[in-house]
């Protein structure tokens, strides 16, 4: 299996546990400060979980961003398979490891609350594209019809 192939499978599995927690899962999420969450989780207690995926040491190791995602979470968790060594992984951040089509959240993140107004504000954008994505579901050719639309304007 390559990185791209095993990263899908731990996002995949990851969504699957998101579901079981009562979170709501979406993926590709842009934050405000340019960077990209793999998923950002709704949690049934209003708060956020970020979930950066990892499909191996050397993803993991060229990549500093994750710091930046605190900013935007009230929880940062890493996701990654059952052969990843997680030794690597920082201690200050939660853990979800994925077998097959399955995921277990072997440690808690520590919370770090939003701020009240930056809560709110990623609410709105997380219905936002929640919603838009529902409504590409259910109409694609009408979502395609307007994006188009709006590009030509």
């Amino acid at each position: 299996m390559n990185d791209a192939e095993r990263a899908f499978a731990i996002r995949r599995a990851t969504a699957r546990l998101c579901l079981r927690l009562g979170w709501a899962p979406l993926h590709e999420f842009a934050l405000p400060n340019g960077r990209r969450a793999d998923i950002l989780a709704l949690r049934p207690d209003g708060g956020f979980a970020c979930i950066e995926v990892k499909s191996g040491p050397r993803d993991f190791l060229t990549d500093s961003k994750w710091p930046d995602y605190r900013a935007y979470a009230d929880a940062l968790y890493f996701a990654v398979d059952q052969d990843f060594p997680l030794d690597l992984l920082p201690a200050e951040t939660g853990l979800i490891v994925a077998v097959g089509l399955e995921a277990d959240l072997l440690r808690e993140a520590p919370s770090h609350p939003l701020a009240s107004a930056r809560r709110q504000a990623l609410l709105r954008q997380f219905a936002a594209l929640a919603a838009g994505r529902l409504a590409a579901l259910e109409d694609p050719v009408g979502v395609a019809s307007l994006r188009a639309a709006l590009r030509a304007e």
